[in-house]
């Protein structure tokens, strides 16, 4: 009984601390002499916060609780509307209160990106974990199907490649590619999870995603182990079968001014494979100048990639830090959908997005690895891209 009386003591506690937005609609209303107008979705929510969360001294505003603006929130929850409610499930809070649609989503936007385990969350919005771990899948399933309408492979790709060579030089790149570890704990005793070991001895799930310049992911894939490197994973991907195909990259070619067509491409570090549409840096020393401006410029373009990746974990903790024994057939589709909440942000031009620091760190505790292979007609590409800067800065000159 020591457990229930403690949390109904909290709860009376979060009775009596009433969002100070209702104090002063009601001191406005009083001096008026009208009626306190009724509440609304999130002033009502918010009084029912308890436990870690109400003993926080950041405001209880949906930007510092559910990270998404208002607006943003509201667009999500018109995406499952229709799933959750053709669907109908007895979710109730511990009181035995419904939990609309504006409740369920809330819940599985905390979730998502706090990272706080279901009692924690259950705790909070006063509800037992079962029914956040029901309402979180719920979500993420409406969400996978709902969302994928904000990513996909841009129709036209001249605005893509304009920023690129507005932000690094670089003619007729498509987009950044970079992979990040979705680190797990799982049982050391399991020999099926050796697979899992990566070459930082942690157990992972890759995510490798193609970016834009604006940091928005254009294809993405998850749910391979982490123990496999980087061009076996770019090797198994629909992105590289599709490019193979001629479905992907496809576009026009560059002519440069030295007579070299130059095809559309994509830009990925010393860990993917040197290929005719996928230029890496030059590696090893001494490098020429030319080469030196090359990596430079090629660094800069591939700068997008990193900090969407960082972004994406912090915004979407759920898939940063250690993952306590996650069911790795559901784990792909959480990766996804926080994805696909990471364009809505950007698609909705999401002001919580502005308050966000800049980083391009989201695999800190990995050295990165080397892709020996390279494509001779690969190699030759980059070779004429530099001549091309080079040529370009003597004219300059002249």
């Amino acid at each position: 009984m020591g457990p229930i009386k403690g949390i109904k003591k909290r709860k009376r506690v979060a009775e009596k601390k009433v969002d100070q937005n209702v104090l002063d609609a009601a001191a406005a209303a009083s001096l008026r002499g009208g009626s306190l107008p009724p509440l609304d979705w999130w002033d009502e929510f918010s009084q029912r916060i308890s436990g870690p969360l109400l003993d926080s001294k950041e405001p209880k505003t949906v930007e510092s609780i559910l990270r998404v603006s208002r607006k943003t929130f509201n667009y999500i929850c018109s995406l499952v509307k229709d799933d959750f409610t053709s669907r109908p499930a007895n979710f109730s809070d511990s009181n035995g209160k419904p939990l609309s649609l504006n409740d369920r989503v809330a819940i599985a936007l905390r979730r998502l990106g706090s990272g706080e385990s279901l009692s924690i969350i259950g705790e909070s919005f006063g509800m037992n974990q079962s029914t956040v771990s029901q309402i979180t899948w719920r979500f993420v399933e409406s969400m996978e199907d709902k969302g994928l309408k904000h990513l996909s492979w841009p129709a036209k790709s001249d605005e893509v490649k304009s920023k690129f060579e507005k932000i690094s030089g670089l003619p007729n790149c498509c987009g950044a590619i970079d992979i990040t570890h979705i680190v797990m704990n799982l049982p050391a005793v399991e020999p099926s999870n050796k697979v899992w070991l990566d070459s930082e001895k942690n157990y992972s799930m890759i995510l490798q995603a193609v970016v834009d310049p604006d940091m928005r992911f254009l294809d993405v894939i998850a749910g391979w182990p982490g123990s496999l490197s980087d061009d076996v994973v770019l090797k198994n991907s629909g992105f590289y079968k599709l490019v193979e195909k001629g479905k992907r990259l496809n576009g026009e070619s560059l002519r440069l001014s030295e007579g070299t067509e130059l095809r559309e491409y994509i830009v990925g570090d010393s860990g993917f494979p040197l290929l005719p549409w996928l230029l890496t840096p030059y590696q090893g020393k001494p490098m020429s100048s030319s080469q030196t401006e090359f990596n430079k410029r090629h660094s800069e373009a591939r700068k997008v990639a990193e900090m969407a990746m960082a972004r994406l974990k912090e915004m979407w903790r759920i898939i940063n830090g250690v993952m306590w024994m996650p069911d790795r057939n559901r784990l792909p589709r959480i990766i996804l959908v926080c994805c696909l909440l990471h364009n809505i942000l950007i698609d909705l031009d999401d002001k919580v997005l502005d308050g966000l620091t800049v980083s391009h760190q989201h695999d800190m505790s990995y050295r990165q690895r080397k892709c020996k292979f390279g494509d001779e007609l690969a190699s030759n590409m980059r070779d004429k891209l530099c001549l091309h800067f080079t040529c370009g800065e003597m004219s300059l000159k002249l």
